[in-house]
């Protein structure tokens, strides 16, 4: 199994995931440019990661360009085929840009650009990214946006909640549910409804020890990263 990091013109995070994939983790990890055009080398128990960032300096709307680079139609087709695509801050948009998850992420309520640390709400297990955590398990980590307010309609709502798509919450270090950005529900990180695409708005977490990968399955990284007691910050 092994990873693709794909770089678009204003990524700032790409050299951080590759070290911990890589270097601390020991997989197999690999650079992908935006203008790449193919994913052949990429099965359906690989996982393609998109990056936080200001892809194209979040012009027209975060991730609003990137979702037109040349690789995101291959980024697509590879989803629909059952590949895991995890997209955090940055990645998180443009994967809501693409269609690849509902809803949308929008200016933060009050029209700041928010950077501090949060803490967020463990909502299911039932996804390859949190299958370690616990349900209501509070998790504390960094967040950087300006453009981090999720959104979606009524309809929208109902069926991530019908679906058990919402897999993070914003809350408070007791759980109780609290959010600077205002986003629909509290809501900080979905999947679709094929539990293979995964997104959220809070930065990654980095681990202290390393792992053996010999069980490696799909985004082990996160699912370790959160619920392994030994953790600082990145």
């Amino acid at each position: 199994m092994k990873f693709g990091v794909v770089v678009f013109p204003g990524s700032n995070c790409d050299d951080d995931m590759i070290h911990v994939l890589g270097t601390v983790l020991g997989a197999e990890v690999h650079k992908l440019w935006h203008k790449d055009t193919s994913l052949e080398d990429y099965t359906s128990e690989d996982c393609i990661i998109l990056p936080g960032g200001f892809s194209y300096g979040d012009y027209l709307r975060a991730g609003a360009i990137a979702r037109y680079s040349p690789i995101m139609q291959s980024v697509i087709s590879f989803a629909n085929n059952g590949g895991k695509v995890w997209g955090i801050c940055n990645g998180f948009q443009i994967l809501c840009e693409s269609g690849l998850l509902p809803g949308a992420l929008v200016r933060n309520r009050d029209q700041k650009f928010i950077s501090k640390h949060i803490h967020l709400r463990v909502e299911t297990t039932d996804s390859l990214i949190t299958s370690k955590c616990s349900k209501g398990q509070v998790l504390k980590m960094p967040i950087a946006h300006a453009e981090g307010r999720y959104i979606t309609d009524n309809q929208g709502l109902a069926e991530l909640q019908a679906n058990d798509q919402i897999l993070f919450r914003y809350c408070n270090s007791h759980g109780d549910l609290f959010s600077d950005n205002g986003a629909t529900d509290y809501i900080a990180g979905i999947c679709n409804k094929g539990r293979n695409v995964f997104g959220m708005m809070p930065l990654k977490l980095f681990l202290e020890i390393p792992m053996d990968l010999s069980f490696f399955n799909p985004c082990i990284l996160l699912s370790f990263s959160l619920s392994d007691p030994k953790l600082t910050l990145v």
